[in-house]
């Protein structure tokens, strides 16, 4: 662990956020490059398709296209920028650490991308076709859907990533336990409130029926709360491992 003074922290502030920035506009401009090539667009539009009967998603402005791609490029970019923006967080939270804790940013990274994979594809493969057919199936017999692709293509990017971030709460939890601000009876004393939490989350992002898919997709939520417990519970455990250690050779030294 090390001291800074406070205007280093916020130079070093500074440093990590210019880093952000620059690998976000290259992981965008990246992103712009394989939405044209692989054509991201026609992808995210299949969940749709069924329910267009043979028509396409219309746009009402002539900067609509354009503004879809960059929005879409925006969104992969963040995805493929969110291993950077996450060790950048850590370099600069990691002066306060011991050299044994920031072993762990490795695999944490790995971790962190994995969970937001895994949180977005969820959202694709699962979410969005489900509240699309609630959303489109319902009083369709007074109302008749036309769908712009701006208002489609925002659901669907909104969706992705509102998952991806969700499914980060074990990295985070985990964090804050090897920060010493939370410890695992804390997040056992709140499973009560992580369950009802896990239910409104997944009504909120998920509008559709609740027996189906809030209740479907609030056993994944809280199913990572438990995994964040058993995670923290071992960054607790080994932290504790090493405070008695430094204890007890600090007790040898004294009587030496």
């Amino acid at each position: 662990m090390s001291d800074m003074p406070f205007l280093d922290h916020l130079e070093e502030l500074r440093k990590r956020l210019l880093k952000i920035v620059v690998a976000l506009a290259i992981c965008v401009g990246v992103g712009f490059l394989l939405v044209i090539k692989f054509d991201f667009i026609g992808l995210l539009e299949r969940p749709i398709l069924p329910y267009l009967q043979g028509r396409k998603l219309i746009f009402t402005h002539p900067g609509d296209s354009f503004s879809i791609v960059m929005q879409v490029s925006f969104g992969l970019g963040f995805a493929l920028a969110a291993p950077v923006l996450l060790y950048q967080l850590w370099a600069f939270l990691s002066p306060a650490l011991y050299k044994h804790e920031k072993r762990v940013v490795i695999p944490l990274l790995f971790a962190a991308t994995m969970l937001f994979m895994m949180g977005a594809c969820l959202a694709y493969f699962f979410v969005l076709p489900f509240a699309l057919k609630f959303l489109m199936e319902f009083q369709t017999a007074a109302l008749e859907p036309m769908i712009t692709a701006r208002d489609y293509f925002d659901f669907a990017t909104s969706l992705a990533l509102s998952m991806g971030a969700v499914f980060e709460l074990p990295i985070l939890l985990v964090g804050l336990t090897a920060l010493g601000i939370l410890t695992p009876k804390m997040l056992r004393t709140f499973r009560r409130h992580a369950l009802v939490a896990s239910f409104a989350a997944a009504a909120i992002i998920t509008p559709g029926d609740l027996v189906t898919t809030t209740v479907m997709l609030m056993v994944p939520l809280y199913g990572l709360y438990e995994v964040s417990i058993v995670a923290s519970a071992i960054v607790f455990a080994r932290k504790e491992r090493r405070r008695m250690a430094s204890e007890a050779e600090s007790d040898v030294e004294v009587l030496a």
